[in-house]
């Protein structure tokens, strides 16, 4: 075991990988020669080669292009796309070919991608380096889309990946990336560097794509969330004295649906958290399918927690962010004391 930031333990999936599978290969911008913008790829070319960790223009269409090829010829690709916001140039390669290869070829062929990329807000990055995607992918059938909020289940899920012989988009939240962060006027009074920074094995291990984690369990309301959301969570449910059930999703797409139902039922009420705008956002699909499989159970309406529905600002980021008080506003309302 290593004490591991969210980088490092990428940096060791894809370095245990590099040497475990002679199929796997790394390509995007920069992540070679300077090991990637937040340096998760650092030192991997030098110890690999150019030919297996590889340099690419910038050109996500293409650098997914090239992984959908490699995939389809026996590889077993990790393509990076620097930001989150710059993979729609991509998007048409994703939905039309990358999604849709196994369907298409009745099952004769089949392209094992890995698309990592940085996503969500925390680093002032504004409106071009801040956006939250999930949902977008979520609707795409023949994808399958990861968030770790932690650095064990980000290496462990990462190593699930690259093995999995369907593509899978793994969302990063940039937030985290190096443990605990500051600039927050609602930084909770919780140890973030318990779970942003912590132990994690220095050698092989897989989280299982499609399992959801209890991070915290409670029997007053359950919170449902994903990427950086489950700290603010249970901030916020501590401050208010709260015993809440949280949820990791960890996995999008497949859906630990039982997990989250079988909460719901427990303590009969549910808010839903996560960074990306609220209309249109992943906790409406989650709403609706708690809905469904829970409305006896339920004692109030289902909250949800999201950014604005606006773009993503740089000068008001933090109030952009939906934070501390915003989940507590929701979870007060959950519990009929709004």
């Amino acid at each position: 075991m290593a004490q591991m930031n969210m980088i490092q333990a990428l940096n060791s999936a894809m370095d245990i990988m590099l040497g475990r599978d002679r199929s796997v290969v790394v390509l995007g911008q920069d992540v070679g020669y300077f090991g990637g913008v937040f340096r998760c790829t650092d030192g991997l070319q030098r110890k690999y080669g150019e030919h297996r960790v590889i340099d690419t223009p910038i050109a996500e269409g293409g650098i997914v292009a090239a992984a959908i090829g490699m995939g389809v010829n026996g590889l077993r690709p990790v393509a990076e796309v620097q930001f989150a916001d710059y993979i729609y140039p991509a998007y048409d390669q994703i939905v039309s070919e990358l999604a849709r290869l196994r369907y298409r070829s009745a099952g004769e062929y089949f392209a094992p991608v890995t698309i990592r990329t940085p996503c969500g807000g925390g680093i002032r990055g504004g409106q071009t380096h801040s956006q939250s995607p999930e949902a977008v992918f979520a609707h795409v059938c023949g994808l399958k889309v990861v968030m770790p909020s932690n650095p064990y289940d980000a290496k462990g899920l990462l190593i699930a990946s690259i093995e999995d012989d369907d593509p899978v988009i793994f969302l990063e939240p940039k937030r985290l990336y190096n443990g605990p962060f500051d600039g927050d006027p609602n930084k909770p009074a919780v140890p973030w560097s318990t779970h942003a920074k912590g132990e994690v094995p220095e050698g092989y291990y897989t989280v299982p794509i499609g399992k959801a984690d209890v991070i915290r369990e409670g029997n007053d309301v359950t919170i449902v969330t994903y990427g950086t959301m489950g700290y603010v969570a249970e901030a916020a449910a501590r401050g208010l004295g709260l015993d809440a059930e949280i949820i990791d999703l960890r996995t999008i797409v497949p859906l630990d649906l039982e997990t989250v139902c079988r909460s719901v039922r427990k303590t009969g009420r549910c808010v839903i958290a996560h960074e990306a705008t609220r209309f249109g956002g992943f906790g409406a699909e989650l709403a609706a399918s708690i809905q469904e499989e829970c409305f006896w159970s339920l004692e109030a309406p289902i909250q949800r927690v999201g950014g604005w529905d606006t773009p993503y600002p740089h000068a008001f980021e933090w109030e952009y962010f939906p934070g501390q008080a915003r989940v507590a506003t929701a979870l007060k309302a959950a519990m009929g004391d709004a």
